[in-house]
């Protein structure tokens, strides 16, 4: 079931990806694009999702290992830095909309909140997910290896990770190579 969900998370992706490389080539989109995203914090806020993935990995080992007080421990820092993402990408968004950029203003602005609020609510449910695998955890489920929840939880995180690795390359390395 979870390949199918993040299947068809998938092709969303593709096409919301597809629909900014294809509006990037309109005339005012570069510039917006490099006048107004700070690449350097980015990158800083984008490290730690990817770190996430990390963490996560090790819950799952954790767990496939009966190590029930750092499959918590995991979880909890991979929910902190899922957390820590979302406030710069709020951030982001509060100095854009300072700048008068919004999914309104311009091409730039549409696809690029589209895209990045589409990630951005991604990122948001897999907190909750993760925040409830977490709660039940505590509360003294998964206390066995045989759940299948937490490795699909995983699946979902480190596609969610792998996407924003794309989005980043394209909307904020990309526009500085060429």
């Amino acid at each position: 079931m979870i390949k199918l969900i993040v299947g068809t998370e998938a092709m969303f992706f593709l096409a919301l990806i597809m629909a900014f490389v294809y509006f990037s080539f309109t005339p005012d989109f570069k510039s917006h694009q490099l006048l107004n995203l700070d690449l350097k914090t980015t990158g800083l806020f984008s490290l730690l999702l990817f770190s996430s993935s990390f963490t996560y990995w090790r819950a799952e080992s954790n767990y496939q290992k009966g190590q029930i007080a750092w499959l918590k421990f995991w979880l909890v820092l991979t929910i902190i830095l899922g957390c820590v993402f979302l406030f710069g990408q709020g951030r982001e968004y509060s100095s854009l909309l300072d700048s008068h950029v919004n999914v309104s203003s311009s091409t730039f602005g549409t696809s690029f909140f589209t895209l990045t609020g589409f990630h951005g609510l991604h990122v948001f449910a897999g907190i909750i997910v993760i925040g409830i695998v977490t709660g039940l955890t505590f509360s003294g489920d998964y206390t066995n290896k045989k759940s299948s929840v937490i490795a699909a939880v995983g699946i979902y995180w480190h596609f969610v990770d792998i996407v924003w690795a794309v989005v980043f390359l394209i909307v904020y390395v990309l526009p500085h190579i060429s």
